[in-house]
């Protein structure tokens, strides 16, 4: 690993910390320079394709559910480090699979359940786009089912 600040191309771990089921984090110091920096390093996913609802075929990309999960979060309380976890929650499940093609549905599914958990508006933003509401009969529905299984 080379030190961002003089280049030198052998620096040391000083710390290692898991950061969640696939990062880990490394405190790095130059011995050079003596400059401290932090990298992580994250599992690498095997090639995954994501089969769309037309059935197109893509690379399965992390961004993508990112941005999603970033749109239906607007001005709500969470966190970045929130929505990285509903993300490896969604890699976690795909690794667990052990196939290298997966649904736009499955992933849709592990991350409106995972958001559920932690925000009900921004769980309705989601599966409101995510299941292509057309009627304000689609909300109504998604609404009662939520309440049901909250009263159980």
């Amino acid at each position: 690993m080379y030190c961002p600040k003089c280049k030198h191309n052998d620096t040391q771990v000083v710390d290692t910390r898991d950061v969640d089921r696939i990062s880990i984090r490394r405190r790095r110091e130059c011995p050079k320079c003596h400059y401290r920096f932090t990298t992580y390093e994250t599992i690498d996913l095997i090639k995954i394709t994501v089969i769309k609802k037309d059935g197109r075929k893509e690379a399965y990309d992390r961004s993508k559910i990112l941005r999603g999960l970033e749109l239906s979060t607007q001005k709500r309380n969470i966190t970045e480090h929130q929505l990285s976890d509903i993300v490896d929650a969604v890699e976690f499940n795909i690794t667990a699979r052990g196939k290298p093609i997966i649904s736009s549905h499955f992933i849709g599914d592990i991350v409106s359940n995972e958001l559920k958990k932690i925000d009900t508006v921004a769980y309705i933003r989601f599966t409101s786009v995510y299941k292509d509401f057309q009627t304000s009969e689609s909300f109504k529905k998604e609404l009662e089912a939520l309440n049901n299984t909250k009263s159980i």
